[in-house]
Order: structure tokens, then C-alpha cells, then sequence
């Protein structure tokens, strides 16, 4: 079996449109203001209408492509800042043109800024990004989405929330791939309060495909994890399982049940360019939910995670300035090969409109040592 990294795995390749993304979190926009922001190097203006629903559109006028983002906002449109043109948040649509004369008889009302899709739920604005050429601004009104941006999983009326979010000076693909590494946990994520290097141990663990990615198998949590240990005596349950899923393009679902308790987060890596891309974490749980600083204590908990995790990417990507040369290994790095070749069979399906050929012919297991 070939180790290495595929060779399709071109700069054209690493950035997947047709999904939807986290773009801001919900508490980075006021009502009635604009901000600019940039998913898979597509600049963006998102905003917040005079009623509080969020909207996004490309942010360049069709006219002479002056980022809207410099331009006026009253609420329910957006102004250029170069000639005055106004535009409807919500759809794009062209309301005034101030240079146009009572004689000349263009359709203002045919011209569209470009639109995208937006939803605001779970503490972030998620924005749906289309293949390219699909839509666009002058004469296009943007096409709906055609499902709804994801989730967090939740299994009671009432829980609680954290969001963390931070920058990985790194590609999408790295980024991911870090990210369902299973081996690097006692190297970078040291801890009295975790795990320490002496916890090393080899462990077991099941696979399954599932649509548009694969599943970890509910099991019984790692025993060299304090939280663990802590969930176990708290919850008095028979059993803790976790399950955690990976699916297109960077969604990482993780849900841990205790009995009647359960905690369950939502990670994202998102493009925001070739080189750069943004990690994203919400999690919900009902376990000490009673506690008034406890997503004060799971914020500092992810944000150190998430740290280690930003060092490391950032000394990696002084190695990869050079283009060294990589590889893959079994069984440790195969979810990444998972992750590639979903990759490749989304595109290939895309390119050829033929179903798409999953690369997983059924359950596996695999083992590792960390």
C-alpha cells in the first residue's frame, strides 16, 4: 500500500465548494453592521438586518467592484461607497442606480450584487458557498441552498454552550488531518489535568462508513483521560461511550452519553485561503450545567488545546515552506487517507455527475498506541 500523501492533492483540490461554512461568530456582529470576512478566498461583506437576521454577499459592487464593505448600511440596504449604488442585504438586488436620468430605462431591478445562503444558529453564522461559476454578481440572483447548514448535536431541552475559535497558519487539508490524528495526543496535548507521554497505550478502535465520511464507533472513552475519569464518577452510569464522525468538508462530530448526561461538540476547519485556514469548536452539554463558570472552565480547557494545537501547526508550516516529502502510515494516519480519498471521490463525482464511490467497503479496525 502507498504511504505517501496522493499526488492529487493539488492546490486546485484543497478547498471544497458546495458546502456550507461557519463565518463569523454570532457575537462578532451587532445589529445593523456589516463586517467583512473570507471563506475559500472569497471575500465576503456579512451583516445583520434592522430585525436581527444575518445575511452575506460578495463583497465587490457588479459595478466597478468596490468592496461593499466600505460602503452604508441603514438596515435593510447596503450602499456602494464609490457611486451610491444600493443593493437589498438579503437578495443582492439592485434598488438604486443614482446616476441613471429619468429617460434612460436600464432594470435596475435585473442587477444583483452576489448573494449566498445564511443561517445563524449555535453561536456562529454559517454561510453556503457555491461552485464557482454557478452564481455570481451582475444578472444572477442567487439559487437557495439545498440543505441546511449543520448542527450541533443536542439530547435535552436544556444544556449549555462554548464556542472557541482561533487561526491555523496552514491549509485546509493539514488542518484537518491534524485535527483526526489520533497519535499525536500525548505529544502535544501534555497535561496534568489529561494525559501525560508515560499514559502511552495501545488501543483498539472501530470504523464505518457513513455518508459523505466515516464513523468511530461508540465506545468506551480512553482511560488515561482525567476528564474521563471525573465524567464516570460524576454521571454513576453502567456504561460512557463516545462516538465521533467525521463527514465533508471539515465537520467533526464528537458525542460522549453518561446516562442521562451528554456532551457533544461540533469542529470545523475552514478555509479561509490556500494557506490559512480557521478552527472552529462549539460544544453542548448538560453535565454540570448547574455550574455557573462551566463554559468559563471548558473555554480555557479548549483554548489550551487549541493552542497547542495552533504551535504546532504553525512550527509544522516552517517545514512544509520546502515542500519536503510526506507520507502517510497505517494504521494511525489511515482516517487521513479516508479523508483524501473522500476528497477525491467528492471531486471525481462532481466532475463526471456519477454517484459518488465511497472509499470504505464496510467496518475496519484499527489500532494505534497513544
Amino acid at each position: 500500500m502507498n504511504d505517501e500523501i496522493p499526488q492529487w492533492q493539488a492546490p486546485d483540490s484543497l478547498m471544497l465548494f458546495g458546502f456550507w461554512y461557519r463565518a463569523l461568530p454570532s457575537d462578532c456582529l451587532g445589529p445593523r453592521r456589516i463586517r467583512k470576512a473570507m471563506l475559500l478566498e472569497t471575500p465576503l461583506v456579512i451583516g445583520r438586518d434592522y430585525q436581527g437576521r444575518a445575511f452575506a454577499l460578495r463583497d465587490a459592487c457588479p459595478h466597478r467592484g468596490m468592496p461593499l464593505s466600505y460602503g452604508q448600511f441603514d438596515g435593510e440596504q447596503i450602499e456602494c461607497s464609490y457611486h451610491g449604488w444600493k443593493f437589498d442585504a438579503h437578495t443582492g438586488q439592485c434598488c438604486l442606480i443614482p446616476s441613471l436620468t429619468p429617460e434612460q430605462n436600464l432594470k435596475v431591478d435585473r442587477i444583483y450584487a452576489g448573494s449566498y445562503p445564511c443561517e445563524e444558529h449555535d453561536s456562529f453564522i454559517w454561510v453556503f458557498i457555491p461552485e464557482p461559476g454557478l452564481q455570481g454578481a451582475g444578472f444572477t440572483k442567487a439559487d437557495p441552498a439545498p440543505v441546511s447548514a449543520p448542527r450541533i448535536p443536542t439530547f435535552s431541552q436544556r444544556y449549555r454552550t462554548a464556542y472557541l475559535t482561533a487561526g491555523l497558519p496552514c491549509s485546509v487539508d493539514h488542518g484537518i488531518i491534524g485535527l483526526m490524528d489520533p497519535a499525536h495526543g500525548p505529544f502535544v496535548h501534555q497535561a496534568w489535568w489529561w494525559r501525560t507521554r508515560g499514559s502511552i497505550h495501545e488501543k483498539q478502535k472501530s470504523f464505518e462508513p457513513i455518508p459523505n465520511g466515516f464513523r468511530m464507533s461508540a465506545h468506551t472513552p480512553s482511560s488515561n483521560s482525567a476528564p474521563y475519569k471525573i465524567l464516570r464518577f460524576y454521571a454513576d452510569a453502567d456504561s460512557i461511550t463516545t462516538t465521533i464522525d467525521f463527514v465533508l468538508p471539515n465537520l467533526r462530530l464528537e458525542t460522549i452519553q453518561a446516562g442521562k448526561y451528554w456532551f457533544s461538540s461540533l469542529t470545523t476547519v475552514t478555509p479561509v485561503t490556500r494557506n490559512h485556514c480557521r478552527i472552529d469548536v462549539v460544544a453542548a452539554w448538560n453535565i454540570f450545567r448547574w455550574l455557573p463558570w462551566s463554559p468559563e472552565l471548558l473555554k480555557f480547557v479548549f483554548a489550551k488545546f487549541v493552542e497547542q494545537d495552533r504551535r504546532t501547526m504553525e512550527q509544522q508550516a516552517e517545514g512544509l515552506r520546502h515542500n519536503p516529502h510526506l507520507m502517510l502510515i497505517d494504521d494511525a494516519d489511515r482516517p487521513a487517507k479516508w479523508y483524501f480519498q473522500l476528497k477525491k471521490a467528492h471531486l471525481d463525482a462532481r466532475r463526471t455527475g456519477n454517484e459518488m464511490q465511497h472509499p470504505m467497503e464496510g467496518p475496519v479496525t484499527l489500532k494505534w498506541r497513544s
